[in-house]
């Protein structure tokens, strides 16, 4: 069989087909209308002995098919010659009549253009067979190869070896699961590696039980192994006919609109949505009003099978505002160095300029100490006590020296309000602001090192040669100990010992309960230890730092071989950073007191979040990105809490979102709806989707503090944007979509009240919309934002729900483009989530809305690929600078700071990566 299709001029499509005698033997199958068609064309060739070409016309516009011509092929010259015009037209003539008697569901096409062309022999078929033949048609054409990803019940390869290596698993599980050699209908999911998903296992194992003309409701290992070999098959007809037989429970080979319905249930249980399960009704209407045109009741086989094979077809026209352009290039082979010593440079380059700020502060930083403590060990080196004491005191005592330095620079990240200052200057530019936290910690493992050996060389060295030492010995030093040689009572319970001790065990105890696994609550101890754990524990333990650093000043001015005070430096060290961190915190005690916040809407969000709008305070600034400290008098008076600011700088409020995991959070929620007298408190719904909004009267008293630096707050100093964030932590980025958005807004007024202006601002970038008046002078750089919202819960979409909308309305030119990703579903192409995709495609193709995220922008299933998210803007933004921005939880922030890196070598786009977690 031959196929040579040509468009014609109004839409349409015809195909051509020539068939021999061994087409019509073994191809007629693959034909369209059963098996009556190749039967007709296999009688005319034994009685006429010649070949018979078709001429269909696909009319995508009408949804039917025409045949414009049936012509006969001639087989040599010779008969082309004996064949004149009358006999050919005598040939059409009767074979078009033929047709039309012998296939009773050939109908007359009423449309106009069909009449006219009545006269030349076009017959049309009835809507659903040309529906079914078009099908054909198109499958012809593109093969089922696509969508050999899709439908997959076990496993993404699924290939002769993979299968075998996963039956033994499930044989493995068959062993401990079986009784009596059985295994029961409930097991069956767990057993074949579907242990979370087990009412669509149920589902699938009643449909193989069904094959088998059996009511079963256990299974022997030999009748499991079939029904593995049936949900393992490679071919996508096998698998789409287990899919079809689910909901096909009386096997008249026809699913109605119930059945349907009972397929999206069995998805939407498989992946915990339970809003799309009350639902199914209305999405099982969808289908089948998309696949029931002609209101027959049921679709079959074919229909489900053309539905699925056009998912791309539905999907890419349904993510406008999700999908990556369709012209991006994918070819960075132009981008990439041609010899492998260019290789090898540019990715020392990219090393250079991805760590270059971190590398000459913590150059500067190990130079310094090493100084200090060459500094200090030639000095008393050089003192009469070394022949007493010796190599022990002067170690001793360079050790002391750099913790001196390091007492006084670890203060210096947490002046927060001094580094939000120096972050909006040129500092910016080689210090890594980003990193100060990670500095503060690397400070404070430099210290806990420099205690072991100062205080270990006093205990183990020290102490034991002085007291130990002779008369002889100890003589040139007496003076420094008033003549008396001393022992170990007053060695320890001197003012320096005493003093020393107590630093020691106040900063073990502060250490170590900031660390990691203390500090987020991960140690499990037996009350009432195990109020030691948890962030209380940490921000009180920190407290005793203020004590450490009185000990600290009393320990460095009781020195046994130093008198003179200028000679006593510890004053020297933590003076300026100690009063810049004592002024930091008046500052903010008397800031907190003026910027005294009223909460004007609470909303109890699903995922256990509340949003708080709240009124700005005069005089207010912030830039998108920053975050701010809250804090409830209520609750606790001593405690803030930081969180990102959802509102961008040009609202005339202040929001936040807070999600209630911890103590504080929790006693804040209980006190806005315990404040709220005026409205009894509505407990969310099972659902998490129903949102309880409500004005307050009597709201509890909040006090603010900041705005405080972070990295997103940078994000005009690139020309793209890659923001990526996972559940909470999409909100500092929720403000930079509003700023873009408002400066959106503003660039579209300026159009309209002036044209000329409009036409150059229109070309530029974004504008700024907030801050100073110099950086609204200033034109804003970055022209593209693409925005990845990670989450595992669907409900977390009702968050930012107005937003994704506002900017799907005013993004015209489709400079912002964000994509949400639902990780509780699984990925598109497994069987359970298959007909979930066509729905949610289906319903965005027609009415432009998510059915997870009720807005316009579609829903992705699963993780993101991030290399080719990478790669696709790369290739969309060559020779420009990406700014990746994170906010989340640290395992995914080393993967895409290692795909920053590997992209800036490899193409010609620079990716600068940064993140901040919560």
């Amino acid at each position: 069989m031959t196929t040579s299709p040509t468009t014609s001029s109004f839409g349409s499509k015809r195909s051509n087909f020539s068939l021999s005698d061994h087409d019509r033997q073994h191809h007629h199958q693959d034909l369209v209308g059963g098996a009556m068609l190749p039967i007709f064309l296999n009688d005319r060739n034994h009685n006429n002995q010649d070949l018979v070409e078709i001429t269909l016309e696909l009319n995508n516009d009408d949804d039917d098919i025409v045949v414009c011509s049936v012509a006969p092929v001639a087989s040599g010259t010779s008969e082309e010659e004996e064949t004149g015009p009358g006999m050919l037209g005598r040939s059409l003539s009767a074979t078009s009549r033929s047709l039309r008697r012998t296939f009773g569901w050939l109908i007359r096409s009423t449309s106009s253009r069909t009449a006219a062309s009545s006269n030349s022999g076009e017959l049309t078929l009835q809507p659903r067979e040309a529906r079914r033949l078009k099908a054909k048609l198109q499958r012809t054409r593109s093969g089922a190869q696509r969508a050999l990803n899709g439908l997959r019940f076990i496993s993404k390869t699924t290939g002769p070896s993979d299968t075998e290596e996963l039956w033994k698993q499930v044989e493995a599980r068959f062993e401990l699961l079986a009784v009596d050699g059985l295994l029961a209908r409930a097991d069956f999911g767990r057993c074949i590696g579907m242990a979370d998903s087990e009412e669509f296992a149920v589902g699938i194992f009643d449909t193989l039980a069904r094959r088998r003309r059996q009511n079963i409701t256990k299974i022997s290992k030999e009748e499991l192994r079939d029904f593995w070999s049936q949900i393992s098959d490679q071919s996508f007809d096998a698998r789409l006919q287990i899919f079809f037989d689910m909901a096909d429970s009386n096997e008249d080979g026809r699913i109605t609109r119930e059945g349907v319905q009972e397929l999206i249930m069995l998805s939407a249980s498989a992946n915990k949505l339970s809003k799309l399960k009350e639902q199914a009704e209305e999405y099982a209407s969808l289908i089948m009003e998309e696949l029931d045109p002609e209101n027959f009741g049921y679709i079959e086989l074919w229909q489900l099978e053309a539905l699925l094979l056009q998912r791309d077809v539905y999907i890419d026209y349904s993510r406008p505002l999700s999908a990556v352009s369709v012209a991006w290039s994918q070819n960075l082979s132009s981008f990439r160095p041609k010899n492998l010593l260019r290789s090898l440079n540019r990715s020392l380059n990219c090393l250079i300029l991805d760590n270059w700020q971190r590398g000459w502060i913590l150059l500067l930083w190990i130079v310094a100490m090493a100084s200090l403590f060459a500094w200090k060990f030639y000095q008393y080196r050089n003192k009469a006590a070394f022949e007493v004491i010796g190599y022990c005191l002067p170690i001793a005592k360079g050790a002391a020296e750099t913790l001196k330095l390091n007492m006084a620079l670890i203060l210096l990240p947490v002046c927060r309000n001094t580094l939000t200052w120096l972050r909006s200057t040129r500092a910016r530019s080689f210090i890594p602001f980003d990193d100060s936290i990670n500095f503060h910690k690397t400070i404070a493992f430099a210290i806990a090192i420099g205690i072991i050996v100062h205080a270990g060389n006093h205990v183990a060295c020290d102490f034991p040669r002085l007291v130990n030492s002779s008369p002889e010995e100890f003589g040139p030093i007496s003076a420094d100990f008033h003549g008396k040689k001393p022992t170990y009572e007053f060695l320890f319970t001197g003012p320096e010992g005493l003093t020393g001790i107590m630093m020691v065990i106040f900063m073990a105890i502060s250490f170590t309960l900031a660390a990691s696994h203390f500090r987020k609550n991960m140690v499990r101890l037996p009350a009432p230890f195990n109020k030691l754990t948890g962030f209380n524990a940490f921000w009180y333990s920190h407290h005793l730092l203020g004590l450490v650093y009185v000990l600290l000043l009393i320990h460095g001015s009781c020195l046994y071989f130093v008198h003179k005070w200028y000679q006593k430096t510890t004053w020297m060290y933590i003076s300026v950073p100690f009063l810049l961190y004592v002024v930091e915190r008046s500052i903010r005690t008397c800031r907190s007191k003026h910027y005294a916040v009223k909460i004007l809407k609470a909303s109890n969000l699903p995922g256990n979040v509340i949003s708080l709008i709240m009124s700005k305070p005069p005089g207010f600034k912030y830039r998108s990105g920053q975050y701010i400290f809250l804090q409830c008098p209520a609750i606790s008076p001593f405690e803030w809490h930081p969180f990102s600011i959802t509102s961008a700088p040009g609202d005339e409020h202040l929001s936040v979102h807070i999600r209630t995991v911890g103590d504080w959070t929790k006693e804040l929620k209980r006190a806005i709806s315990e404040g709220d007298h005026s409205i009894s408190i509505v407990h969310q719904a099972a659902s998490v989707a129903a949102m309880d909004q409500r004005r307050l009267f009597d709201q509890p008293k909040l006090f603010l503090d900041g705005p405080y630096g972070a990295p997103a707050q940078d994000y005009r100093n690139y020309d793209v944007l890659l923001l990526v964030g996972l559940g909470i932590g999409a909100t500092p980025f929720v403000s930079i979509l509003k700023d873009l958005l408002n400066s959106t807004r503003t660039a579209e007024e300026q159009t309209d009240s002036n044209t000329e202006t409009s036409t150059l601002d229109s070309l530029s970038s974004f504008t700024s919309s907030c801050l100073t008046p110099n950086d609204k002078k200033k034109s804003q750089r970055t022209t593209n934002a693409h925005f990845y919202w990670v989450t595992r819960e669907p409900g977390s979409f009702e968050w930012f729900k107005g937003v994704m909308d506002e900017v799907a309305e005013m993004d015209h030119k489709g400079q912002i483009e964000l994509h949400n990703y639902l990780t509780s579903v699984y990925e598109e192409g497994d069987a359970r989530s298959t007909l979930i995709t066509m729905v949610q495609a289906l319903n965005h193709a027609k009415h432009g809305v998510d059915i997870l995220s009720g807005t316009s922008v579609r829903t992705h299933f699963a993780r993101p690929n991030w290399k080719e998210v990478f790669t696709k803007i790369a290739s969309k933004h060559p020779f420009s600078t990406v700014g990746v921005f994170y906010c989340g939880m640290p395992m995914l922030a080393k993967e895409l700071k290692m795909l920053s890196l590997e992209l800036s070598q490899k193409t010609s786009t620079r990716f600068e990566f940064h993140k901040e977690y919560f």
